[in-house]
């Protein structure tokens, strides 16, 4: 594949516990001409992204041993203008909310695109540009 234009294709790390999900999400983004690594756990995506430069983040809120919250914040230590997606689909309890609901309330997880599962391509493909206009 040729990257676009002078620049290369944007990098996206996928951080994601479900096989289903994080291969969803790779052929979807490949398909657009996005460079895609899938890594299943917050501890492999960590070292990825201490590894290497990633235009986007798309991190899975509830993981086993770190969850999505943790990591991300360990992420934004790092780099604190780094464009993330959080995605989840765990309802909280009979109130109808997400995870996600509770990101405007905290200040050091503002400026995150977030995407409730299940989702479409088409609703994965505008989070994605949308958070990677945030980031612009």
């Amino acid at each position: 594949m040729s990257p676009k234009g002078n620049h290369t294709m944007p990098r996206v790390l996928v951080i994601d516990d479900q096989p289903g999900v994080r291969a969803t999400i790779s052929l979807v983004l490949q398909a657009e001409g996005f460079e895609v690594t899938a890594v299943e756990s917050g501890q492999l995506g960590l070292s990825e992204f201490h590894n290497s430069y990633f235009d986007l983040v798309i991190v899975d809120i509830f993981m086993p041993e770190m969850d999505g919250v943790k990591l991300i914040k360990a992420l934004r230590a790092r780099i604190p203008t780094q464009p993330i997606m959080a995605i989840s689909g765990v309802q909280l309890r009979a109130s109808g909310r997400t995870a996600l609901d509770l990101f405007a309330m905290a200040p050091e997880l503002s400026s995150i695109t977030c995407l409730q599962k299940p989702f479409r391509p088409r609703e994965l493909l505008q989070a994605v540009l949308k958070a990677l206009a945030v980031a612009a």
